[in-house]
Order: C-alpha cells, then sequence, then structure tokens
C-alpha cells in the first residue's frame, strides 16, 4: 500500500501519495502556483520537471532557501507557503531576468496569445524591466526556417520542454542543451539546421514550447495568394483529426465536432473545390489493406521473402523516423502513399482530366493537424517535373488564424457538406484521425475481403484507447491476427526494439502513429498546454462520427468503387501503383 504525506500549504491540509512534489499538493488543494519550464503530459513519459526557471518556487518552514515546487518532494509534516512577500519578489526577479533577454515583437510573434511568458508578464502586471538593458547586451541566434518548423532560439528561455520531448519521449534526438552562458542554447548536433538533422517535423517540440522559439512554418499567406489567382483552380482537402479540434478556435469545447461549418467556412474563403482527405483515407484503406492480404496470404503458403509486418505508413514524421533509425528494416513498411499525397495525386489527375485542365492549373491545399505534413509535401518523388501532388499545407492553428483574418462568424455558419466527387468518405476513413484507428479501418475491409462474409460488428474496440504501446489479437476467419500499435516515436522504438530482439510474439501488422494520441495530437493542432484530457475528448468526437456514418467500411464506398472503375482500375495495378505508391531512403543519424 502507498504511503501517504500529511502536509499544509497556506494552511490548508492535504494527504498525498509519497513521491508527490509540492507542485501535486497545491493542484489537490485547487491552490495555483505559475510555472513555465514545469510540463507533464499525463499518460506519457513528458513530465519535464528542469527546475530551470524558477517561477514556480514557495517558501518551505525550516528552509533557508527558496525551493521550486515542481521538482521538490513533500515531506511529513511540510509547511509550505505560496505566496509570501519574500516569493514574489523572487518570482517577480526571476521574471524580470527571463524577458531582459528576450525579444521584444509580442505583436510580430506567431506565439502571442498562446505564449505562456506573456501569460505570466500579465499575471505580474509587468509594466517595466529593472534589468533593462541595449540590444546588444541580449542573447542573438541564427534563426532556423526548415520546410515545417522555424527555430528562434532568441525566444528560447532554457526550459528543456522541447528537449525532454525530443530525446525522451519521441526518441528521436535531434535537439539538445549545447554552450554555456550567454551562449547556451538547444539545437540540434553541431548546431546544424534541422532539416539537415534527424528531426522527424512530427512538431511535439513545438506543442509544448511555451514561447516562440519553435513555431511552425506559417503558409496561410501563400493559400490566401492563390485564392487571388484568376488563373488557379484551388482544392483543399481536410484531414479527419481537424474536424474533431478546429472548434476549441472558436471557443467550442474540446471534442465538439465542426465537420459542417469548417466546409462551409472553407467555401466562404474562396476555395473553388471543397474536398475531404477522409476520401483519400477510403483509398488508402484500399491499397494498404490488399497489400497487407497479399504479403499475409503468400506468408501462409510458405515464401520466404515476405516481410511481416507490415507497418503502416500514414504518418510522415514515422515514416522519416524509420529511415534514419531503421534502415534495415525499410522494405517492411506498406508502400502506400499517405491520405494526403494520395489526395494529391488523384486531384492532379483523375479530377484535373474531369475538369479538363492540366495538373500545373491545378492548386491542391491540405488543411492537416501534423506539421511533418508540409514537409511531406516537399518531397522530390511526391511531384511530377517538379509539380507537386500537394502544393501547400497548413495547420488546424493556421485555418482558423485565416477564418478570423477575413471576419467569418465562425459559430454562425451553416453545417455544409463536402463537395464530390473526392468528399464522399466512410466511418474507416474519419478514425484515421485517432491512435489504432488506421489499423482498425484496414481490418474491416480485409476481414470481409478474406472470409468473403460481412462483418458482424466493424467496432474492434481492442485496437482502441491510449496505452502507448499495446497489442490486441483479432479473429478473422480461422485465423488470428496480431496487431501491434503504438502511438509517440518512443513507444514506436520499443515496439520495433522487441521484435528485432524476438522478445515478442511475432506481429502480422503494426500501425505506428508519431503523435500522443495519433493526429488529434498533432503538432498542429490547437495548443493543450499539457492538459492530456482535451486529447482523449478529440479522441471520442472521432468515434461519434464514424458510429454515424451510413457507410463505415472503405471499401463500400461508391465514389471509390468508381475511381476504380472508371480510372485505376483494380488496388494493386499498374496505375493505382504508379498513383498511389512509393518507397523510402536511408538516411544518416547524426
Amino acid at each position: 500500500m502507498q504511503q501517504m504525506i500529511n502536509l499544509n500549504i497556506d494552511g490548508k491540509y492535504v494527504k498525498v501519495p509519497q513521491g508527490s512534489t509540492i507542485l501535486d499538493a497545491a493542484r489537490k488543494l485547487g491552490i495555483d502556483i505559475p510555472t513555465l519550464c514545469h510540463l507533464n503530459l499525463e499518460g506519457t513519459p513528458m513530465v519535464n520537471q528542469a527546475a530551470s526557471c524558477r517561477i514556480c518556487v514557495v517558501e518551505v518552514k525550516g528552509r533557508r532557501n527558496l525551493a521550486p515546487a515542481c521538482a521538490t518532494p513533500v515531506a511529513e509534516g511540510m509547511e509550505v507557503h505560496t505566496h509570501t512577500i519574500r516569493v514574489l519578489h523572487a518570482r517577480r526577479m526571476v521574471l524580470e531576468l527571463l524577458l531582459s533577454d528576450h525579444p521584444k515583437d509580442c505583436l510580430g510573434c506567431a506565439k502571442a496569445g498562446n505564449c505562456e511568458l506573456q501569460d505570466l508578464a500579465e499575471r505580474f502586471c509587468f509594466r517595466e524591466n529593472r534589468f533593462e538593458g541595449a540590444d546588444f547586451s541580449q542573447s542573438h541566434y541564427v534563426k532556423d526556417v526548415s520546410p515545417a518548423l522555424i527555430r528562434d532560439m532568441d525566444k528560447c528561455i532554457m526550459c528543456r520542454r522541447c528537449e525532454t520531448m525530443c530525446n525522451k519521449v519521441q526518441t528521436v534526438g535531434a535537439l539538445s542543451g549545447i554552450n554555456r552562458g550567454f551562449n547556451a542554447v538547444v539545437a540540434p548536433a553541431f548546431e546544424m539546421p534541422l532539416e539537415e538533422s534527424v528531426c522527424t517535423f512530427c512538431g511535439q517540440c513545438a506543442a509544448v514550447c511555451p514561447t516562440g522559439a519553435l513555431v511552425e512554418r506559417d503558409y496561410s499567406w501563400d493559400v490566401i495568394e492563390a485564392l487571388a489567382d484568376p488563373d488557379k483552380v484551388v482544392v483543399v482537402q481536410t484531414a479527419p483529426a481537424v474536424r474533431a479540434a478546429l472548434g476549441e478556435e472558436f471557443g467550442y469545447e474540446p471534442g465538439t465536432l465542426v465537420t459542417g461549418k469548417m466546409a462551409a467556412a472553407l467555401r466562404v474563403l474562396g476555395f473553388d473545390h471543397v474536398f475531404d482527405t477522409d476520401f483519400a483515407a477510403d483509398l488508402t484503406i484500399m491499397e494498404e489493406a490488399s497489400e497487407f492480404l497479399d504479403r499475409l496470404t503468400r506468408h501462409l503458403q510458405g515464401d520466404t521473402s515476405v516481410r511481416l509486418p507490415i507497418l503502416t505508413s500514414c504518418c510522415p514524421a514515422w515514416v522519416k523516423f524509420f529511415e534514419h533509425q531503421y534502415p534495415d528494416m525499410l522494405d517492411v513498411p506498406s508502400t502506400a502513399k499517405s491520405p494526403q499525397q494520395m489526395f494529391g495525386a488523384i486531384a492532379k489527375s483523375y479530377f484535373a482530366e474531369q475538369l479538363d485542365i492540366p495538373r500545373e492549373k491545378m492548386v491542391v491545399v491540405s488543411v492537416m493537424p501534423c506539421l511533418a505534413k508540409k514537409y511531406e509535401a516537399g518531397r522530390d518523388e511526391f511531384s511530377v517535373d517538379g509539380n507537386r501532388d500537394v502544393d501547400i499545407s497548413i495547420t488546424t492553428r493556421e485555418l482558423a488564424h485565416m477564418i478570423r483574418r477575413a471576419n467569418i462568424d465562425f459559430r454562425a455558419l451553416p453545417d455544409e457538406d463536402f463537395d464530390r466527387p473526392l468528399g464522399e468518405s466512410t466511418g474507416a476513413a474519419v478514425i484515421f484521425g485517432a491512435t489504432g484507428g488506421v489499423i482498425e479501418a484496414a481490418v474491416r475491409s480485409a476481414a470481409e475481403w478474406a472470409t468473403g462474409k460481412p462483418l458482424e460488428s466493424v467496432d474492434f474496440t481492442a485496437l482502441r484507447g491510449l496505452e502507448g504501446c499495446r497489442s490486441a489479437k483479432v479473429p478473422v476467419g480461422d485465423l488470428t491476427l496480431h496487431i501491434g500499435i503504438a502511438h509517440g516515436l518512443g513507444n514506436a522504438r520499443k515496439l520495433l526494439d522487441s521484435i528485432r530482439s524476438g522478445e515478442v510474439e511475432p506481429f502480422h501488422a503494426i500501425e505506428i502513429m508519431a503523435c500522443p494520441g495519433g493526429c488529434i495530437g498533432g503538432g498542429g493542432q490547437p495548443y493543450h498546454h499539457g492538459h492530456m484530457e482535451i486529447i482523449k475528448k478529440r479522441m471520442e468526437a472521432i468515434y461519434r462520427e464514424d458510429a454515424g456514418k451510413p457507410i463505415r467500411k472503405s471499401h463500400e464506398n461508391p465514389y471509390i468503387k468508381k475511381l476504380y472503375e472508371e480510372y485505376l482500375g483494380k488496388p494493386l495495378g499498374e496505375k493505382s501503383h504508379h498513383l498511389l505508391h512509393t518507397h523510402y531512403f536511408k538516411r544518416h543519424r547524426i
């Protein structure tokens, strides 16, 4: 039985488990101690207790120095004071010192309104700084601009959240603290640009950064320029997870589905065709499930050349991760492109032909929950003669900025549907937004194809949940499929390493997503500020939309059937392989 500790905070008594911090105990009492470097994303290894900022200092009776509440364990009979004059002076001093070495461009900062340092300055009624120095006294670093992320280390407060996320949670190892004193900074090895490092562009560093030191690269004005060009046909696609989070930017409760209002807003913005990435998710299942069945059948027939388990390939951050970290396994993942890239390829071939326009006249814009999609859209293999399949990828946050910028009253918009033919989708497609959703969607189709019988239930609940690394056994006819699921790249590494070592029973298929919770927790979603409950509510919304769909299996989408009949032929056929499949590259590990 866990030992409980009794302590007194601001005259209130509380009992907490041994090992808890003063901050944990204070929050149990409803006492708000300000924090900046601390972050605990419950349910994940993301616990940053660097105690580097010292904003959370408190006074502990009998202790000479002030204690950081986020990293000081409780003790029996401890007496804590969180708002004495000494504590308030210390916090003010810390804040002044942080701001003395921070740029003053808050009005133009991408994080304005979402900056935790800015919030603290307002909370402390910060109006002037006793330590204000000349510009040359501040730290200055070269701004690092990549296709997906911008690192502006002049705004870094050395909280080390990004380092914890990158190294402990994602195990990518792209960021670490280097140099000393005023030259200290969190950066890739040898201060190389992110684009040349092992960074996967998952964006989780930006999701947890408290300031504007790490933000997405904003392409929203590029979209506006395309919309203003009369010679361009601008097509937009929206990912499944976007509809479950966009409403948060407009005052809706987390988990509120705004699918119809989102489609309406995109039309008001001026897009010529408003489509759904979910259509391409159904298309992905047609190819990926067919590939899985083909490998599985040949394996059961004794073909020793077949590589199992098959790994899903929808997540570009995961793809770049295994290209760097597991180059010996490049023939294991499915060769199917992600839904974003499948959509772009079909839009600029099949749909462009229907409109009787050259692909160069079409601009394909994607709205994604993910920063890695920006990187993915620019990969050389996803273009034809230099013309990208997906021209511009923006995040959920960027779309919200565009809607506000256009003075659109989002909440007053009517619910509208997506356009056809690339806007029709099934419930199997929408669950791509949650961890476990891709493999569940694949099983729904693969099971019916393998047995030739309709499923009694399409809800494979054993594949759902938020456990970081999990497995399930799913009966399909006479065969029991062993399926592995991981979300978060650190969990992916654990799963793959266990397969390599032979520690686990062999899997038939594995789904991996880079971000906590899957795409619903993507680096381009509205900031959750460490509240895992928001991720859970988004997941519930995804499954609600699935349950409400009249068609819930990808292979029953009538527009997908029509696409194969009129244009692609069959899954894994010559034309579909040319348009919908890709290959991978061995990358360095510096």
